[in-house]
């Protein structure tokens, strides 16, 4: 909220409407502070989780208030959706005409002797097996036996293809199962992968009741950012995250992490969305339901996850498949429960990051890694970012004007704000020049990639930068989020703090076709009415309105973004 702004500060959308305003602040100057970020200001967050929350009780789906919301249970997938993608009959090759033929190895009952089974889901079934030679001679592995008879759309056969393909790429990360090969024969597919004897992440909650000390979610919040962040680089939306896929390694406390089934999986180039509504209802992103997406869902469910182990209890609950998709859509979580009480309003807050509505406003998993409450938490290691791909490329292809207001702003940014900007240039930059460009892009791509790297296409997908040539300075300008910075109260404080800059270094006078060609508008469009009031009049440069709307770089719009 700046000083010299007459308008008040713009409220996020997706808060209640009794999220209380910022405290007025006291005029200093209009630099905003290095050592307090818009990010992490907890001051409106600390006043709100004190208050009784509407997102439980204005709901006739709501449980009663009396006592605690009913237990976890296993998240059932979104069925009429899955019903149409997976089909329901069993049936005939002959009728369906289907090829069924996944042209893997025979053989596996000669292989493997098979035991007892120890899991069910939708699509088939767990279980568990002793190698019989080979690598593995003797040891007890896990397998994950699915029916053909039970694929009757061309969907579902293409499932169980791309499925072999992402567990054969990913399972290079310790917090992935370990994939050793695929077998099929007339009747069943089968995966043969390592045997987690620690169980599933749901049942240690159950087990727990909930009660997890903050170090030890943190311990698991790390791993499974880690390995989300590991998907995204890849060009992989897992699409269902919950407890009940990841396992525990062993049975301690602290085990690592195994992420598993990637039956809804799917690969996705960092400009494009996706549109089928899958997943598993209480974890579903909001613009899951909305029919447009990318990666960033992943990040909404690992928030729900984060919610569960710090507090037992799920953030959106109603009795039926649709009450709960309400709730996703239009409450946000409570912290009013007697399990928040103890907990520390960083927690609170990393938790309402991660499960912003706006996935433009949302953390990434990378960045999740550098949030206070969590980076500095022993073995965080922050990984490339995809998302910082996607800016550096609409950074190139914005105007120099914009370019401009940008470098004003990355000026600006906090001690906290760089924190997260430093990590990633330190992956990407050319160690001798100190500078990004196409070539160090590429080098540190090439440490990561996999083959679902390569069918994800996302090394082509920065094909545009090879006149890059970034130091930190213009990097951070580049890297910058936006629309995340406008979502917290002292957003107008720090564009002001901007504006000033650019006012006295970058600004001049503007011509109005230029702001249309910025706007990627086309001459029939008559906007010079509007345009016109984002120009200062006396001089005829920007003003402040004009300086943030200018931020959003708009023409990044045209770039065609492929629904799926």
């Amino acid at each position: 909220m700046g000083s010299c702004s007459s308008k008040p500060p713009k409220r996020n959308p997706y808060l209640p409407p009794d999220f209380p305003d910022p405290p007025p602040k006291t005029p200093k100057n209009n630099h905003a502070s290095k050592t307090s970020s818009p990010l992490y200001n907890l001051t409106p967050l600390k006043l709100f989780l004190e208050k009784k929350s509407p997102a439980r009780e204005s709901s006739a789906d709501s449980p009663p208030r009396r006592g605690p919301f009913p237990p976890l249970s296993p998240a059932k997938h979104i069925m009429a959706v899955l019903t149409r993608r997976r089909g329901k009959i069993e049936g005939d090759d002959a009728v369906t005409g289907l090829d069924k033929r996944f042209g893997l190895s025979k053989g596996f009952k000669d292989r493997y002797e098979v035991g007892e089974e120890v899991g069910r889901g939708h699509f088939g079934f767990t279980v568990s097996a002793t190698s019989k030679s080979g690598d593995h001679g003797g040891q007890k592995v896990a397998v994950k036996v699915i029916p053909k008879a039970k694929m009757t759309t061309a969907i579902a056969i293409e499932d169980v293809r791309r499925e072999v393909k992402i567990l054969r790429a990913l399972t290079v990360h310790s917090n992935v199962v370990d994939f050793y090969d695929a077998y099929e024969d007339n009747d069943h597919v089968y995966f043969v992968m390592e045997m987690c004897e620690g169980g599933e992440l749901l049942d240690r909650i159950l087990t727990r009741r909930g009660e997890f000390t903050e170090d030890e979610s943190r311990n698991i919040m790390v791993q499974i950012l880690n390995v989300v962040a590991f998907f995204h680089l890849q060009g992989v939306a897992h699409r269902d995250l919950k407890p009940e896929n990841f396992l525990l390694k062993k049975k301690n406390d602290y085990s690592l992490l195994k992420a598993i089934d990637f039956g809804l999986s799917d690969f996705v180039k960092p400009d494009e969305k996706m549109n089928d509504i899958v997943g598993s209802a209480y974890y579903v992103a909001p613009e899951v339901l909305l029919k447009s997406y990318d990666t960033e869902a992943d990040v909404w469910s690992v928030g729900v996850i984060a919610y569960i182990l710090l507090c037992g209890s799920r953030p959106f609950w109603a009795r039926t498949e649709s009450g709960i998709f309400r709730a996703v859509l239009k409450t946000v979580p409570s912290f009013v429960e007697p399990s928040w009480s103890d907990l520390s309003p960083l927690a609170k807050h990393f938790v309402l990051c991660l499960l912003n509505k706006d996935p433009r406003k949302r953390m990434t998993a990378a960045q999740a890694l550098t949030h206070p409450w969590i980076r500095d938490h022993s073995g965080v290691d922050v990984p490339i970012d995809i998302r910082v791909l996607r800016s550096l490329k609409a950074y190139t292809l914005s105007s120099p004007l914009r370019q401009a207001a940008l470098q004003a702003l990355s000026k600006a940014l906090t001690t906290d704000d760089l924190f997260y900007l430093k990590k990633q240039f330190t992956h990407l930059a050319q160690e001798q020049s100190e500078n990004v460009t196409f070539t160090s892009i590429i080098t540190a791509l090439k440490k990561h990639e996999t083959n679902a790297m390569k069918e994800s296409r996302v090394t082509g997908y920065i094909n545009s930068l090879t006149a890059l040539q970034l130091d930190f300075e213009e990097f951070c300008a580049a890297a910058v989020n936006v629309h995340q910075l406008e979502s917290f109260e002292s957003w107008e404080q720090l564009a002001r703090s901007a504006y000033d800059i650019f006012d006295k270094d970058a600004n001049r006078a503007i011509v109005i076709e230029e702001l249309e060609k910025e706007l990627g508008l086309g001459p029939s469009v008559p906007l010079d009415v509007v345009l016109s009031d984002w120009i200062r009049h006396p001089d005829g440069k920007l003003n402040f309105l004009g300086f943030k709307k200018l931020l959003h770089g708009i023409s990044t719009r045209n770039q065609r973004r492929t629904p799926r």
